[in-house]
């Protein structure tokens, strides 16, 4: 099964978290292939973000500024839009931000996938729905092999515990309230992302990007951290391929996996070792490792289930992905259409799918 150039041309297709950095790149993807789209979210997270977004050339569309927890709100965007299919991506999505803000964590990321699989289940527009969520809902053991699907669901920090919560709300609505076969439902459990304009806080390539610019030695927190890196379009065609398979049968429905290859999941230090390397300029980093929150030392996916299910396979390695990510960043430094460049690097990937 391959992505199809068509399904989504003239589609009605709602996102919520558009402003983020995976919202940005799929709202652009999207657009690309012709959709229909209304977003919904708050502004982006940082100010280098909104100044991204502005950049990036996704005019035309129907963005709403509204919070995932305004259940009323969202509803009405529903009723407005009628959308037939659904990415949810809104979410406090920071491990670090997680342990000083919980709450707020836990009202978003819980509260909200509640909010919109209510106004899923009120609107009979939809058909395909996708909740994303992380690697880091598993109960993590450090063991060396790759997390299955049918491994138990405990993140550990509030984040990655919040995210196994929406897991659990997802999968309890899809039995509840999607057992007809109405609206088919999906998560996708993504590892960590890499790409063009994420400028978010407490992540390593953002930090990496923000000392480059500065001509500062970066600071690395868990250098020895494994982690499964890959580039942003990587998850976001899964996502769209899983939601496109889901809409013409339901039983496609289900919790998928989304990673690299083993070739490619790399401790912290190995990826900060290729972003010096692709920069040049003698950029180097240092272990400023300390006293920090927990987080996971050993984590990567088993994708056997999306690969053998729906014939998705991850296309750039490592190196690939960060040179887009380096490209794209020396792209904004020089002062280029940042628009055009997204949509290069996005042509350049659909090229080895469609």
């Amino acid at each position: 099964m391959k992505l199809s150039s068509d399904f989504y041309k003239g589609k009605k297709v709602l996102i919520t978290g558009h402003t983020g950095f995976k919202g940005m790149w799929l709202t652009k993807l999207l657009k690309f292939l012709g959709a229909e789209i209304t977003g919904y979210a708050l502004g982006a997270p940082t100010e280098e973000g909104e100044r991204i977004f502005r950049q990036v050339g996704i005019e035309g569309l129907h963005f709403i500024n509204g919070d995932i927890r305004d259940r009323e709100k969202l509803l009405a965007v529903f009723g407005k839009a009628e959308p037939e299919v659904v990415f949810h991506l809104a979410a406090q999505p920071i491990v670090l931000e997680s342990y000083k803000n919980p709450v707020f964590t836990y009202e978003t990321n819980i509260m909200g996938t509640v909010n919109i699989l209510e106004c899923v289940r009120k609107t009979e527009s939809v058909k395909s729905f996708l909740n994303v969520t992380t690697d880091k809902v598993y109960e993590n053991k450090e063991w060396p092999w790759g997390y299955r699907e049918n491994d138990p669901l405990d993140g550990y920090d509030p984040y990655s515990n919040s995210k196994s919560c929406s897991e659990l709300v997802t999968h309890s609505y899809q039995r509840s309230f999607f057992a007809d076969g109405r609206c088919a439902i999906s998560t996708a459990r993504a590892g960590n992302v890499i790409g063009g304009g994420d400028f978010a806080k407490n992540r390593i390539v953002p930090d990496c990007i923000r000392a480059a610019l500065m001509g500062e030695k970066i600071e690395v927190r868990n250098p020895h951290s494994t982690r499964p890196y890959q580039h942003v379009l990587e998850p976001l065609c899964a996502y769209l391929l899983v939601a496109q398979a889901q809409y013409g049968n339901c039983e496609y429905a289900d919790w998928y996996n989304v990673g690299p290859d083993d070739c490619d999941c790399v401790t912290t230090g190995q990826l900060v070792d290729i972003f010096c390397r692709l920069w040049g300029d003698g950029q180097t980093w240092e272990n400023v490792s300390a006293d920090t929150p927990h987080e996971a030392n050993f984590l990567k996916l088993d994708c056997s289930k999306i690969k053998s299910r729906l014939g998705w396979q991850p296309r750039w390695h490592i190196e690939e992905a960060m040179q887009k990510t380096v490209n794209f960043a020396k792209a904004m430094r020089d002062g280029k259409d940042l628009g055009k460049t997204m949509d290069e690097q996005i042509e350049e990937f659909l090229r080895r799918g469609l």
